[in-house]
C-alpha cells in the first residue's frame, strides 16, 4: 500500500524574484572603451602611445612655438653648442690692418750663432673680438723671423704652444693680425723668433675674446621693430644674441628648428608613402582575390614582378631618373618612388583574406539578393580585413621613415637646403668628433 504524500502549506507560497541574480555583474563597454582599458594596462604601448603624441605636437606645433628659420645662416655662430642666453657687442666696420715694418731695421740679419731671446715685449693693439686679434712685438736682435702660435691652454714645460698660425718671413716685420675661426673663449698667443731655427725661447700673452657682432648683422637680426630697443642699435651697444637650445651646425643653422622641420618632411613621407601604397594594394589585391581566374593570375604576376626588384637599387634609380635640381627638395621624387615599389605586400595580404572570405555565408546570401560585385567587396569583404590592412600599414609607417632616413643620409634622400632626419644625421656624424651636439640630435 503507497504511503500518503502529505505536503505542507508553505509549499504553495508563490516563489520570491531574486533580482540580484538578473543584474549586470560587469557594465557594458564599447569597443573603444575596451581598447583602451586593455592599453593602459600594457606599459610598453601606453608608453609608445605618450611618445608618439610628443612627436606629433613637436612636429606641428612645435614650428609655430619656435619661429626661427632653419636655413637661416649665422656664421658667426658656426658650430656652437646650445646657449639659452648670450650678449654680443655690436662693432662697426673693421678697418683695413696695416702690417707694422720698421724700415730701419734689417730684414734679414746675420745671426752668427747668436741665441735668439723671446720678444721684451708682447702685446695686443685695438680692439680684440671674435673677428680680429691684433698682435705687436718688440724686435729681437738677429732675427729673420717670428712664428705666432694660438692655443687654448697655457702653454707647459714641453713647449706645448698649440696650432701654429703664420710664420712672419723678415726681422723687422712686428705686427699680426688673426682673423682664424675665433670663438667667444680665451687663447694663449705664444711668439718665437726664429732665423735659420726656431728659438727656445717663448712669449705668452692671454687673450680673452669677448663676443661681437657686426652692425651689418644686428641690423638684420634685430629690426628695431622686433628688438623694441630705443633709439636704434649703435656700435658699442650690447645686445642679446638669439638663443639656439641644441647649438648650431657647421653653417649657423639653428638646430632645434631644423629638428623639427626636418620631422614634419620624414613624417610626411612615413605616413603618406605607406597610405598611397595601401591604397594600390588593396584594390589590386582585392580585385585578384575576389574574381580570381585569370585576373588573379595576371595580377599576381605583375605583383611578383615588381616584388622582385631590388628594392634600395630601383629606389636610387628613381631618385636618379625623377631627381631634384638644385634647390629643389627632392620628396616628390621619393614619395613616387616608394609608392610604386610598396604596394606588393598589402596586396597579396588582402588577396589571401578575401579568398578565404569570399565563399562565406554571408556573401553568398549578398549574392542572392543581387549585391554586385564591387558592393560585395567594399561593404563586406573588405571590412572583415580591416584589422590585418590595419597591422600591415602600422609596420610600413616605420618602414618608411627608416627608408626616407638612410636614403637621405647616404645622400640619395631629401636635397639640402630642404632639413630632414636623415640628411641632418650625415651633416653631423661628419664633425661628430669636434663637434658632438650636431650628432646627439
Amino acid at each position: 500500500m503507497e504511503k500518503e504524500l502529505i505536503l505542507h502549506e508553505s509549499a504553495f507560497e508563490p516563489a520570491t524574484k531574486d533580482r540580484q541574480l538578473h543584474q549586470i555583474s560587469r557594465p557594458s563597454l564599447s569597443y573603444w572603451q575596451d581598447a583602451w582599458i586593455r592599453l593602459k594596462k600594457n606599459r610598453q604601448a601606453y608608453i609608445s602611445l605618450i611618445i608618439i603624441i610628443f612627436m606629433l605636437l613637436f612636429t606641428l606645433l612645435g614650428p609655430f612655438l619656435w619661429t626661427m628659420n632653419p636655413s637661416h645662416q649665422d656664421l658667426n655662430r658656426i658650430s656652437e653648442g646650445p646657449t639659452f642666453s648670450k650678449t654680443a657687442v655690436v662693432l662697426g666696420e673693421l678697418d683695413v690692418f696695416e702690417p707694422t715694418i720698421d724700415p730701419r731695421l734689417p730684414e734679414s740679419p746675420v745671426s752668427n750663432g747668436l741665441e735668439l731671446v723671446a720678444p721684451k715685449e708682447f702685446n695686443i693693439f685695438g680692439v680684440s673680438s671674435t673677428q680680429s686679434v691684433r698682435l705687436k712685438w718688440s724686435h729681437v736682435v738677429g732675427a729673420s723671423g717670428y712664428a705666432i702660435y694660438r692655443g687654448e691652454t697655457k702653454p707647459d714645460k714641453n713647449q706645448n704652444f698649440g696650432v701654429p698660425l703664420a710664420v712672419i718671413e723678415g726681422g723687422n716685420h712686428l705686427s699680426y693680425e688673426d682673423q682664424f675661426n675665433l670663438e667667444n673663449k680665451t687663447y694663449y698667443y705664444t711668439i718665437v723668433a726664429k732665423n735659420a731655427e726656431e728659438s727656445k725661447n717663448a712669449k705668452t700673452i692671454k687673450v680673452s675674446l669677448p663676443s661681437t657682432i657686426s652692425l651689418d648683422e644686428a641690423l638684420q637680426l634685430y629690426p628695431q621693430s622686433k628688438a623694441g630697443i630705443k633709439g636704434g642699435l649703435k656700435v658699442g651697444m650690447t645686445i642679446k644674441l638669439l638663443s639656439h637650445p641644441l647649438g648650431t651646425d657647421y653653417l649657423g643653422r639653428d638646430l632645434l628648428a631644423r629638428l623639427m622641420f626636418g620631422a614634419r618632411v620624414s613624417l610626411f613621407i612615413g605616413f603618406f608613402a605607406p597610405f598611397l601604397a595601401s591604397i594600390i594594394g588593396i584594390f589590386i589585391g582585392g580585385i585578384s582575390g575576389f574574381f580570381g581566374g585569370a585576373v588573379d593570375h595576371w595580377l599576381m604576376r605583375i605583383a611578383d614582378f615588381v616584388l622582385a626588384l631590388p628594392f634600395l637599387l630601383f629606389m636610387i634609380l628613381f631618385k636618379v631618373v625623377l631627381g631634384a635640381g638644385a634647390g629643389e627638395s627632392g620628396i616628390q621624387a621619393l614619395l613616387i618612388a616608394m609608392v610604386i615599389l610598396s604596394w606588393t605586400g598589402l596586396a597579396r595580404l588582402t588577396r589571401g583574406q578575401l579568398l578565404q572570405l569570399r565563399e562565406s555565408e554571408f556573401v553568398q546570401a549578398s549574392r542572392l539578393l543581387g549585391a554586385k560585385s564591387f558592393y560585395i567587396i567594399l561593404r563586406h569583404l573588405l571590412p572583415n580585413t580591416l584589422g590585418v590592412i590595419l597591422v600591415s600599414i602600422t609596420f610600413a609607417i616605420p618602414s618608411a621613415i627608416f627608408t626616407e632616413a638612410f636614403l637621405s643620409f647616404i645622400g640619395m634622400g631629401v636635397v639640402p637646403p630642404t632639413p630632414s632626419w636623415g640628411s641632418m644625421c650625415n651633416d653631423g656624424i661628419q664633425t661628430f668628433l669636434t663637434y658632438p651636439h650636431e650628432r646627439s640630435r
